[in-house]
């Protein structure tokens, strides 16, 4: 899949490949910085990346040895990066929270968050050592050249990869699914480039997604306090998560619903229509279902 590196010119890769290089590349840079300094701004970089990578790595590589150990790599350094990005965005959010705090809880969460931040960091920088980042270099470079790009496409990845929501409430445990489920298919789909079509399946998932995201930081947060401080008869600052996560998770829930029927409607439209005998045939064929 890997072009020359010291050629710039890609007029001879499709728009896949050059999306998958630009991928393989941005780890590289988010890996480097990573090394470097636990900032919020390197982890954050190197946790969508590895998002994207495995989403790539996952779905269009082959089966090896490389892409097991690789994918398991991936995944613990995600997760250690991941924790401490929670735990950046759930600060923030609880500083600019303004409610009353004689109890002092607020004041008391931001000390146990920036506790367990240190404790994060520490863990984090453990697990990224030199020597896991060279191996996780190495095998990126591997899998870079097994990814099969040939006659892809992104949108039809993308688009069997969404969440279908059945006709069962939706709970805390399935909205996060469907998060996940849809960052994948996101990822599949930014392979297509600035292709007008991906750029409103992308802008659409986003939006759903940052709905989803919004919420689930209140739910873990939510959890924490309840945890410390007990039930919202016990703390003015559960109570107040409690309802926000509450608020949050039914907008969450529309977005998402909203930006898969919209996902479902711009695909149909966009379907070949049928030749007129086809389209004859079908509807005889539905009228012959009805009847029997």
């Amino acid at each position: 899949m890997r072009a020359n590196s010291s050629s710039p010119n890609h007029a001879k890769l499709s728009t896949p490949q050059i999306q998958a290089q630009l991928i393989f590349e941005r780890m590289a840079r988010s890996t480097a910085r990573l090394s470097k300094s636990p900032a919020p701004e390197n982890v954050h970089r190197f946790r969508t990346n590895s998002r994207r990578v495995e989403a790539l790595v996952s779905e269009l590589a082959p089966e090896t040895r490389n892409k097991r150990k690789l994918l398991k790599l991936l995944s613990k350094l995600r997760k250690r990066a991941g924790k401490l990005r929670d735990l950046d965005v759930e600060t923030a959010f609880l500083k600019e929270l303004k409610i009353p705090d004689r109890q002092n809880h607020r004041a008391q969460m931001l000390e146990l968050l920036a506790e367990e931040h240190a404790r994060r960091s520490r863990k984090l920088s453990k697990a990224a050592d030199p020597a896991s980042l060279q191996e996780l270099r190495k095998r990126l470079r591997r899998e870079q050249d097994e990814i099969k790009l040939d006659g892809i496409d992104p949108l039809r990845l993308a688009a069997n990869s969404l969440p279908k929501l059945g006709r069962a409430p939706m709970t805390e445990k399935t909205l996060h699914a469907f998060r996940i489920a849809a960052k994948h298919a996101r990822y599949l789909a930014e392979l297509a480039g600035e292709a007008p079509a991906a750029k409103f399946f992308v802008e659409e998932l986003k939006r759903a997604q940052d709905a989803i995201g919004e919420w689930h930081d209140i739910l873990k947060l939510r959890a924490k306090a309840e945890k410390h401080f007990g039930s919202a008869s016990d703390s003015a600052l559960v109570s107040v998560l409690q309802n926000l996560s509450r608020a949050r998770f039914r907008a969450a829930g529309n977005a998402l619903t909203i930006a898969l029927e919209s996902l479902s409607h711009k695909q149909a439209a966009a379907a070949p229509a049928l030749p007129e005998h086809k389209a004859a045939e079908s509807a005889m064929a539905a009228r012959s279902a009805a009847v029997a």
